[in-house]
């Protein structure tokens, strides 16, 4: 009996500082993303609006396992998307879509999010010259093959449903090796430059 309930105390001790541990770092991250890293002299205060948001966000955020995990990691992708994605309610409701759509189809997100920025630099109307659409560059014989020739594909959920689940098809066929099916994802096979420009965008602002 003894041992039983030292070890429900340690279980609850643990969760205790797992959950201070998330809350410490999430308070780190939110005063770094809003604050821009600024230099001790600067003046600038965080965004109480922004940081309402992410909560908000967080705490709709079906994906996660839990809040803490929803508010962590939005915040800290939130930061490098910014850059791109000046609104935050935009910023917010795509990082949470592409969080979603990357995890049904067990893909990595930070994973999607580093071929996003190499497909279209986020560009929910991006085409490209072989006629590729959207935020994924998704072909539109996809559409054909499915029997859904009426799907847009400008639209960004549709996009990130086909993107990721293409992808994931890919990595099933290459058996997990990753570069391999970013390489068949963007029609290079063979080639290495796409999967290089992918892993580095991943190890530098998404991972």
């Amino acid at each position: 009996m003894t041992l039983l309930r030292t070890t429900s105390a340690n279980s609850t001790e643990a969760k205790c500082r797992q959950r201070q541990h998330w809350t410490s770092l999430l308070a780190w991250l939110v005063l770094c993303t809003l604050s821009g890293f600024v230099s001790a002299s600067d003046t600038t205060e965080p965004d109480p609006s922004l940081i309402s948001k992410l909560k908000l966000a967080a705490a709709d955020a079906q994906s996660f396992d839990n809040h803490y995990d929803a508010q962590v990691w939005l915040t800290a992708k939130d930061f490098h998307l910014a850059k791109l994605i000046k609104n935050a309610d935009q910023r917010l409701e795509l990082l949470s879509l592409i969080h979603s759509e990357a995890r049904r189809a067990d893909l990595a997100p930070e994973i999607v999010l580093a071929l996003i920025e190499v497909e279209s630099g986020f560009n929910s109307y991006a085409v490209s010259s072989a006629g590729a659409q959207g935020i994924m560059q998704v072909m539109p014989f996809w559409k054909t093959q499915i029997g859904r020739p009426q799907d847009n594909l400008i639209n960004t959920q549709t996009n990130l449903r086909y993107g990721c689940t293409i992808l994931k098809h890919y990595l099933d066929l290459e058996q997990g090796r990753l570069a391999e099916a970013l390489a068949r994802y963007n029609g290079s096979y063979g080639q290495t430059w796409h999967a290089e420009r992918v892993l580095d965008a991943w190890a530098e602002r998404w991972r």
